[in-house]
């Protein structure tokens, strides 16, 4: 996620048409997402893996002022895409043969395609780790979207048992409530925090994100984490993140380079 830097809010005039919560904003023929947050004072975007645009907002932003915004944004859109597109290139391909090499927490894994059921266990499931080798159902393998659907939910369960205990730690380090944590796919985000009523919100992680060395994943939780307090990325958020975990930028740069050799979930064709 690369975020551009943020801009005032400028107040809502009588009956001006305000964003409504969480739709989309399509100006001059490109569509953005629209994030709102109630503890966000100015205006920010930032441009996805995926070549996509998330608006974030403060709560009762005027559409006009977020038109504005976009508008005399579009030189940083255009680069931030370009770049975008550069890093997406590098991301591998996965064909699930016999031998392939997959990673979970940093470390290699061959996947083993077996007959039948893995160790002939008909209630086992389709994908597990065993004895070094990532094994995948035979009749699964042979099907790449239901490969890839087993594969990133293996990811799924895998990453949410480690995370058990894991956010606790980091949330006493950083002095905040300790939130929910879901593991699911996040399109080409590492992470996501989500502020809820009532509660100490919900960080989601992407299921690649289990594929990193622990010390990165270390630093998406930080990462998220730090808006539990601070939302955006300002001077105010990388002093919070920075007292936590002082080699933060340095992590940045590291996930940022490796982060462009994960697999997020890409098929041959697709």
């Amino acid at each position: 996620m690369i975020p551009v830097p943020s801009a005032c809010p400028t107040p809502t005039g009588p009956g001006e048409p305000t964003l409504g919560e969480d739709g989309t904003l399509v100006v001059d023929g490109r569509e953005l997402r629209v994030r709102i947050s109630r503890r966000r004072r100015r205006i920010g975007m930032t441009v996805e893996r995926d070549r996509s645009l998330t608006l974030h907002v403060p709560e009762g932003c005027a559409v006009g002022r977020a038109e504005a915004f976009v508008r005399g944004s579009q030189s940083w859109i255009e680069a931030k895409t370009r770049l975008s597109a550069e890093r997406r290139q590098l991301h591998p391909m996965r064909t699930f043969r016999d031998g392939e090499i997959h990673r979970y927490l940093g470390r290699d894994y061959r996947l083993l395609v077996v007959g039948g059921a893995p160790d002939g266990d008909g209630d086992a499931a389709p994908v597990r780790l065993v004895a070094g080798r990532l094994r995948l159902d035979r009749r699964i393998a042979a099907e790449p979207e239901r490969a890839r659907l087993a594969l990133a939910d293996w990811y799924v369960r895998a990453g949410q048992r480690w995370m058990s205990g894991r956010l606790q730690p980091w949330a006493a380090r950083m002095d905040v409530p300790e939130p929910a944590v879901r593991v699911r796919d996040l399109r080409h985000r590492w992470g996501s925090y989500r502020a809820a009523e009532g509660d100490n919100g919900v960080i989601s992680l992407h299921w690649a994100t289990f594929q990193l060395p622990i010390h990165l994943v270390d630093y998406v939780v930080a990462h998220e984490l730090a808006h539990v307090r601070v939302s955006g990325h300002g001077p105010d958020y990388w002093q919070l993140l920075g007292r936590a975990l002082p080699e933060c930028r340095r992590l940045k740069a590291e996930l940022d380079e490796l982060g462009r050799r994960v697999w997020m979930g890409d098929l041959p064709g697709l």
